[in-house]
């Protein structure tokens, strides 16, 4: 928070903490069942291999250890809670004696001491709370279940052991082990079941820890049609691979330089820093553990990697999951026991109801001064704008730095106008893969070589093709940053073009592309590309391509997009961090020098208006239990005059988070969802205004009626409280808005992108301090007009599609053809 509501925020704690119980009434906790619904169907139900670490954790644990159940709880556990059942957990855990409070960052310690005592002391403490005991998972065979999921589309073989918890000595070598194992080219995993074998696209692997225990977790989503019994042969020739090679020096060293820079990384905003203190004095007993857990990580040795593999992996006894698509059951470990799953049966006016309009009948809690006062603001808080200095090298390369020294990091971007603009139409993806292919290797450094030659400077560099950008991203170690930065300069100027690599980047780009048809966000992010910008507009495309055209795509089409669409003049370097000016010009010498600008015209692409008349568009998945929305139309690019007053009329609409309309409507009065939001896009391109959001599957048409609304009455509705709520939030989150080395980048990107000052903040926030009621109801009159837009509805058809009439709108339009073109 801005440094001026520190008083304010101490204030809403106390009250969570101590004060707030009473408030919560029936009607209010059927609302907050209906949300966690929507939660957990947006993020299990919903989700391809989303039930995965249920049936996990109910076989890796005891059934009377915390941990067999998930957090989130069942459907029935959910709709079974009680108002009392709640107060009672409340009462038992949500107590000063069980509680951490930390306050970082620009504060004065003696005010902040005398707040917390006034907020805080009088808050009384609850049950002793004694440190849970809960027995070691230990299995006495390895369980083996299988399930048949609704949305997966290729099959996923998932191999858990129990380990230790947090904190545990034994932690920091499972994790280095965890990145041996799987990381890199030079790893066992990638080299057997990726390169050699082939059976899937991908391993990961990653040793996750708690309070009562951890678990290392082995994934590995296959190939279409792969049986997973050759999956598990070749994870038994990966581990004989890695008994027979052992720990090399050099991999361990690599490791644990890439754990150095995410060890500062996690410690680069406040709230990273308040986040670890409150962390290691709850599970380490120590706020001032941060020394001696980096220097446990540094101190992994080969001989602690080797011994917990024998003592947890090695012949030891793991739980296996085999997800698979509905109806390839054959494609399950040979043995594999059919998983309890229970999926959730979505009826037509089955949920309850509730009515949070009458007013809450309650007594308050007891208190020794009036804790309904709010505090004041203090003194506003004064934007603090980073010092951007520029450059030009003379091949027309653009820089821009912002040099701050807090963190031992830098990070960088070149980025370049161009990904997918850049492509042919009838042949998208191509400048995804040959950003893919400029990852794997150079001219004098094979693809493991660089990769080793990276990762041994605590770096990470990483070429990607967007939508409207071709980018390099790096972040490094401050001292490694010139010698990352040489690895750049051969990345760019010398790329490999390794056919091997070539032929599998297009294998795991087609599965990607089947895996997003099983994922009803990317299925209606890709049907909202086709409807925003038309057929005939690359960005109507997915910046990976069709499974056709990648099936198309040559080496040599690669080539001729590196040579003739990468180029200087539409390049752009952004740099933050622990790095002089004339250290970030050195350290560019070799690009000035050794790469030329080229002619490279931009196409000129037409985007549509926005439609004339709305039409409901709906996309058909069978038995989804949520359906996803997007409404919204073309609007406006980044450089339209209109574009950031209409993003502060946003704010109240749909851009604030709980301070919005569709978010109060929807999730806090109805239940219908657990998020929705809603934004312009945009750059120098129009882009369009998008409403997007999950709801549970049988409110479908109520959810999308009720946005309707909300856009029909905002203009007349919108108030004098509500300006002030916008100018408050967008003026005061400025004070934290270039916190980050990222968040500094983000900065220097808009500055080069659209040519704005440096000061571009400061003339935003006139924008705002300047911005009335009136002008609000106008922007809103022209630009969310609900009669004027798509309504994109990702869900099933038999139960949800002839109820969306209702909208008025017509009969609602099914994306046969769009399907078809997708797969």
């Amino acid at each position: 928070m801005p440094n001026d509501a520190l008083e304010k925020m101490l204030w809403a704690e106390a009250d969570k903490l101590g004060w707030f119980i009473n408030t919560v009434t029936e009607p209010v906790l059927a609302k907050e069942k209906q949300v966690v619904k929507n939660e957990k169907r947006q993020g299990v139900d919903n989700q391809p291999y989303g039930h995965t670490s249920y049936v996990i954790d109910r076989n890796l644990y005891p059934e009377s250890h915390p941990y067999s159940w998930q957090v989130i709880g069942s459907l029935e556990d959910l709709q079974n809670a009680t108002l009392q059942d709640v107060r009672n957990f409340y009462t038992r855990w949500y107590v000063p004696n069980n509680a951490t409070l930390v306050v970082a960052g620009d504060f004065d310690t003696e005010q902040a001491r005398a707040w917390v005592e006034k907020y805080f002391a009088e808050i009384p403490r609850g049950e002793e709370i004694a440190s849970l005991e809960a027995p070691k998972p230990e299995l006495a065979e390895s369980p083996s279940l299988y399930h048949e999921d609704n949305f997966a589309r290729s099959p996923r073989l998932t191999m858990t052991w129990p380990t230790v918890e947090q904190y545990h000595p034994d932690a920091y070598p499972l994790a280095v082990l965890a990145q041996l194992l799987t990381d890199g080219k030079s790893s066992p995993f990638q080299q057997v079941l990726v390169e050699e074998e082939q059976v899937a696209p991908g391993v990961s692997m990653y040793h996750s820890t708690s309070e009562l225990a951890g678990s290392m977790q082995l994934g590995i989503q296959a190939y279409s049609g792969t049986d997973l019994d050759t999956v598990r042969a070749s994870v038994d020739r990966a581990f004989a691979r890695f008994e027979e090679e052992g720990v090399a020096a050099d991999d361990l060293q690599r490791i644990k330089a890439g754990q150095e820079t995410n060890f500062y990384q996690g410690l680069s905003s406040v709230l990273g820093k308040a986040f670890q203190l409150a962390q290691y004095n709850i599970f380490a007993g120590d706020p001032g553990y941060v020394n001696e857990d980096i220097r446990r990580i540094m101190e992994v040795d080969r001989g602690d990697v080797m011994r917990v593999y024998e003592s947890y992996l090695k012949g030891r006894h793991y739980v296996a999951t085999s997800f698979v698509p509905r109806g390839e059951s054959e494609l399950a470990l040979a043995g594999a026991e059919r998983a309890e799953v229970q999926e959730e049966e979505i009826v037509m006016g089955a949920e309850e109801g509730f009515d949070l309009s009458a007013e809450a009948d309650y007594e308050r809690t007891p208190s020794t001064f009036d804790r309904t006062v709010e505090p004041p603001y203090g003194e506003a808080p004064q934007t603090r704008v980073p010092e951007v200095w520029e450059e030009q090298l003379d091949n027309g390369m653009e820089v821009y730095g912002i040099a701050s020294d807090e963190l031992p990091l830098v990070q960088f971007t070149l980025r370049m106008k161009g990904g997918l603009l850049l492509d042919d139409p009838a042949l998208p993806g191509v400048a995804s893969l040959t950003a893919e292919l400029m990852n794997k290797g150079t001219r004098d450094r094979t693809p493991a070589e660089l990769e080793k030659a990276i990762d041994l400077l605590g770096a990470s560099i990483n070429v990607s093709a967007g939508r409207e950008s071709f980018s390099i991203t790096g972040t490094t170690l401050a001292r490694n940053y010139g010698s990352t930065m040489d690895l750049v300069r051969e990345m760019l100027l010398e790329p490999r073009w390794d056919s091997t690599e070539f032929e599998l980047a297009r294998q795991q780009t087609l599965n990607a592309l089947v895996q997003q048809q099983a994922n009803p966000g990317s299925v209606a992010g890709n049907a909202w590309n086709r409807l925003v910008y038309g057929e005939e507009h690359i960005l109507s495309h997915n910046a990976l391509g069709t499974e056709a055209s990648v099936r198309a795509i040559t080496l040599d089409d690669l080539k001729t997009h590196y040579r003739q669409k990468l180029s200087p003049s539409l390049a752009r370097f952004h740099v933050a961090g622990d790095v002089e000016r004339q250290d970030v010009l050195a350290s560019l010498e070799g690009l000035d020098q050794g790469w030329q600008a080229r002619e490279v015209t931009l196409p000129d692409y037409t985007v549509p208006e926005a439609p004339e008349s709305s039409t409901v568009w709906f996309y058909d998945v069978p038995g989804a239990v949520q359906s996803q929305l997007r409404i919204g139309y073309p609007a406006l690019a980044e450089t339209h005059p209109d574009h950031y007053p209409a993003t502060v009329m946003n704010y109240i609409l749909g851009g604030g988070g709980f301070a919005s309309r569709l978010t109060q409507e929807l999730r806090e009065g109805k239940g219908y969802t657990y998020g929705i939001g809603s934004g312009f896009g945009g750059s120098e391109l129009r882009g369009p205004f998008t409403i997007s959001t999950g709801v549970r599957s049988n409110v479908t048409y109520e959810s999308a009626e009720l946005i309707r609304q909300i856009l029909a009455d905002y203009p007349d509705t919108f108030s004098e409280e509500d300006l002030a709520t916008t100018k408050s939030f967008l003026l005061k989150s400025n004070a934290r808005a270039f916190e980050t080395l990222g968040a500094k980048l983000g900065m220097l990107q808009d500055i080069s992108a659209y040519g704005w000052p440096y000061d571009y903040v400061r003339q935003r926030e006139e924008v705002v301090r300047e911005m009335t009621v009136e002008r609000i109801r106008e922007l809103a009159e022209r630009y969310v007009n609900p009669a004027r837009m798509h309504w994109l509805v990702v869900g099933d058809a038999d139960t949800q599609l002839e109820r969306l009439q209702g909208l008025g709108y017509g009969e609602p339009v099914r994306l046969h053809e769009l399907q078809e073109s997708d797969r």
